[in-house]
């Protein structure tokens, strides 16, 4: 078989204009300007050869890419491809491109992708989702700030708060310690006394925010916290399903209303009722958190907290590429959206408020 034939390079563009490499460098980059004549030869060699931009040595030698990286812990978990689509969305609008990866739930992971994306001239790298509290989070996180910002990108951080103050970052949050509070108060305004948290992961900032927020509420209340009733740990649906189980077939539930990490967590824990012969809400009453689309599809359907995804990853995009204009600057790189309580039907009032 014939060897497919080279592409062009802009060494051979120059040749057919009788130009330098440099002019025709100057006029695909429009840097600085070039003679009419020259312009149009230039353009006419380009069509002749079909010649295509080398976009990654492009990428390299510009201040930046006009890319949009999106670093999620897993790319199947639904709640945080919501907030990439948003991302998407706005980068559309921006005339940008994105680039999707999965960190894999590895904050080791995390920084080597945004090492490599720094390298690349990426020109915003957005991570969705809290982060584990480790000591050496804010030394690393704080030194690729500077880093991406020294080579003219920006860090953009969703649903995670600013590690330090002062750094060169773009945060997105939603009211994450709000939400919780709202929907513990939900259940207590309900009559309910003896309330469990139930998953998430330890020493994860989403979780110590919801956990610190729960327990809060209860205090408000005039209610003890009991840590026995504060189940962490149970992340996929399966998991929490497994542990109510467990708790079933130990005896009756020691609560009768459960605050749930998310919504997935609280469809394994109102399986696991049903499986007992138990009932929601009459046996016991669940909050979710997050809104899924699955909230609305359970029986019954979920009261759940709604988070802005959508508008969580636009606001992102336009803040860190605007982040030099006024409106955009300052304070308004660091924006916090609002949460509410969605209400269906997981919720019965007591009117013993003894247990």
């Amino acid at each position: 078989m014939p060897d497919s034939p080279r592409a062009a390079t802009i060494r051979d563009v120059a040749a057919r204009a009788g130009v330098s490499a440099a002019t025709v460098s100057r006029v695909l980059t429009g840097n600085r300007p070039v003679s009419p004549a020259v312009l149009t030869r230039v353009q006419r060699a380009i069509k002749d050869l079909d010649y295509v931009v080398n976009a990654q040595a492009r990428a390299l030698s510009a201040p930046h890419s006009r890319t949009v990286a999106i670093l999620l812990p897993e790319l199947s978990w639904r709640f945080h491809n919501q907030i990439a689509g948003g991302i998407e969305q706005q980068a559309i609008a921006e005339d940008r491109l994105c680039m999707v990866c999965s960190t894999l739930g590895d904050p080791h992971r995390e920084m080597a992708l945004v090492e490599m994306l720094r390298q690349q001239n990426t020109e915003a790298v957005v991570l969705i989702g809290g982060n584990f509290v480790t000591p050496d989070y804010v030394d690393q996180i704080s030194h690729l700030a500077r880093a991406l910002d020294k080579a003219g990108s920006r860090l953009v951080l969703i649903g995670r708060p600013a590690p330090a103050p002062g750094l060169p970052i773009t945060v997105v949050d939603y009211d994450n310690d709000g939400g919780a509070y709202a929907a513990v108060s939900h259940l207590l305004s309900a009559g309910h006394r003896r309330i469990a948290y139930f998953g998430g992961q330890l020493n994860h900032s989403t979780s110590n925010t919801r956990i610190a927020a729960y327990e809060r509420a209860l205090r408000d209340y005039g209610v003890e916290v009991d840590p026995a009733l504060v189940f962490v740990g149970q992340v996929s649906r399966a998991d929490c399903y497994d542990a109510v189980r467990a708790q079933l077939a130990a005896g009756p539930l020691p609560y009768t209303a459960m605050f749930c990490f998310d919504d997935y967590v609280a469809a394994g824990v109102m399986a696991a009722v049903r499986d007992a012969g138990l009932t929601v809400p009459d046996d016991l009453s669940i909050i979710g958190y997050n809104d899924e689309p699955i909230s609305i599809d359970l029986w019954p359907p979920l009261t759940t907290v709604r988070i802005p995804t959508d508008e969580l990853g636009r606001t992102a995009v336009r803040l860190a590429l605007h982040r030099d204009e006024p409106m955009y600057a300052g304070s308004h790189q660091n924006v916090m959206l609002g949460t509410h309580v969605v209400m269906r039907k997981s919720v019965k009032a007591r009117r013993n408020h003894d247990r």
